[in-house]
């Protein structure tokens, strides 16, 4: 199975990341790969699967993302040398983002 290119470590750029950091849904999946590896049919983000597929694809293309594929199954992860290129810039990233409001599943209980 073909699988998808990843810019290489010293191709990545700041502003690329900033620009694919700007996005809420895409802040959400990174937000929720810090815990690790998850298949791409796992994230809980409200929106298409095509649209997903294109966050994951912005987030693979600007170099956050390493994006896997197992058989028929896709694994998304944070990229591990991405902290060697700009140390402690998703942590702080992160930090600082947004809180998620909570799910209305949650919300009722």
């Amino acid at each position: 199975m073909k699988q998808h290119p990843h810019p290489e470590v010293n191709e990545i750029s700041l502003t690329g990341i900033l620009a694919a950091l700007s996005d809420p849904v895409r802040l959400d999946i990174v937000a929720s790969l810090v815990a690790g590896e998850r298949g791409s049919s796992e994230f809980d983000c409200k929106v298409a699967n095509s649209t997903l597929s294109h966050h994951i694809k912005a987030l693979r293309e600007a170099g956050v993302i390493c994006h896997r594929k197992e058989g028929t199954r896709c694994f998304v992860s944070l990229r591990p040398d991405l902290e060697q290129r700009f140390p402690g810039l998703l942590a702080s990233v992160l930090r600082f983002a947004p809180p998620q409001p909570p799910t209305p599943a949650l919300a009722a209980g």
